[in-house]
């Protein structure tokens, strides 16, 4: 596998870092996760199966765990040890956490000159938020993406997807394996400060229009992605499901509305997002004519960007999912996430096995310390 030989030791917690080990995991890496006394967490939050959390299974399966107290003198010695041998060090603590526990990256890097250290946080190692505390809602409330996920009642609604985390954890692994490129031909190590402020931030660049062109806020309801473009939007059937046009180039409306019979239409989709109104209130009116089934047999051989609005359910026990291997179910019944970097050479090899807490603490520091 990829990462085979790469050994990282994680002191993050929830989900960027978790989940970025994770990721580093499935593709060969010995992610060895150092957990507080009172254990990850995620161990203990949201639904369980067979003894374990959904969410503790999804970002820490194939890992190995420590429990250790760093404040304690001889128990932190022993992690210092063991970074010695380290590959990649990731943390996601305030900034200053890390050099109060005597683990900041000129300590590290001193003993270890090969180690690439990262740090995820909310706001990154410097600038005036730098301290305050966040997680994904409060960073994606600050980065003005809370306002873009506008509801019917022109009310912001709270984000269904922890963007600002994955985004994280993304750029944090792509900088990892760019730092471990250039190591192997240098020798040495870096220092990463990601920040999910940031990270999400790089997502915008289809937002940011109206920003950065004229200097104002976007309308949320007139833009192209957001329900402006008549075929870029949601629309009600009559048995009160929901189907998606997701392809505003030409073709497609030229496709959708010469089976509908007003092939005039088309003509109105040139224009600006904001200015569709007489298409979208006919299409309103034509897809709340139909049952969700009926329209799905209607769509069958057009070629139109179309999905029906799937319960999360119902999306996750579509066969395509299967066949990729994005969902998979283990020898005791439980169903994992896939792995979604798929190489066609040393393909990624997912070990489901969790850790019991503190369950290495003997084999990696041969201390036989208890967790």
């Amino acid at each position: 596998m990829k990462l085979q030989g790469i050994r990282v030791v994680d002191l993050s917690l929830f989900l960027p870092g978790p989940h970025l080990t994770m990721m580093m995991a499935d593709h060969g890496a010995e992610v060895i996760k150092v957990e507080p006394l009172s254990g990850e967490p995620t161990r203990n939050i949201g639904l369980r199966k067979n003894g374990e959390s959904v969410w503790f299974r999804n970002t820490h399966r194939g890992k190995k765990s420590l429990c250790l107290n760093l404040k304690d003198p001889e128990q932190k010695a022993q992690l210092l040890a063991l970074i010695d041998s380290a590959d990649v060090f990731v943390e996601g603590f305030r900034p200053g956490a890390m050099a109060r526990l005597g683990l900041d990256y000129e300590t590290l890097i001193a003993r270890n000159p090969r180690l690439v250290y990262c740090s995820i946080s909310a706001f990154g190692q410097t600038g005036e938020k730098r301290l305050k505390p966040a997680h994904d809602l409060s960073i994606q409330a600050e980065s003005g993406t809370v306002f873009l996920n506008e509801g019917s009642n022109g009310e912001p609604c709270s984000p269904a997807m922890p963007v600002a985390d994955i985004a994280g954890s993304l750029m944090a692994l792509s900088g990892i394996l760019m730092a471990l490129l250039r190591r192997s031909e240098t020798g040495k190590g870096d220092y990463l400060d990601i920040s999910m402020q940031d990270s999400l931030i790089a997502w915008l660049p289809n937002a940011v229009g109206p920003v950065f062109a004229e200097g104002r806020s976007p309308v949320v309801k007139d833009e192209r992605s957001w329900g402006g473009n008549a075929m870029y939007r949601i629309y009600r059937t009559s048995d009160d499901c929901y189907l998606t046009l997701g392809g505003s180039e030409v073709k497609f409306a030229e496709n959708l509305f010469a089976k509908l019979g007003r092939p005039e239409l088309a003509e109105i989709c040139k224009r600006a997002p904001g200015e569709q109104s007489e298409v979208i209130a006919f299409l309103q009116a034509e897809f709340s004519r139909r049952t969700m089934a009926e329209w799905e047999a209607w769509f069958d051989g057009l070629d139109v960007c179309w999905s029906p609005v799937r319960q999360l359910h119902e999306a996750l026990d579509e066969q395509h999912l299967k066949s990729r291997e994005m969902v998979f179910e283990d020898e005791q019944g439980n169903r994992h996430l896939g792995v979604p970097i798929k190489f066609l050479d040393e393909p990624a090899q997912v070990n489901t096995r969790l850790p019991e807490l503190g369950e290495h603490n003997g084999s990696l520091l041969n201390t036989g310390l208890e967790a």
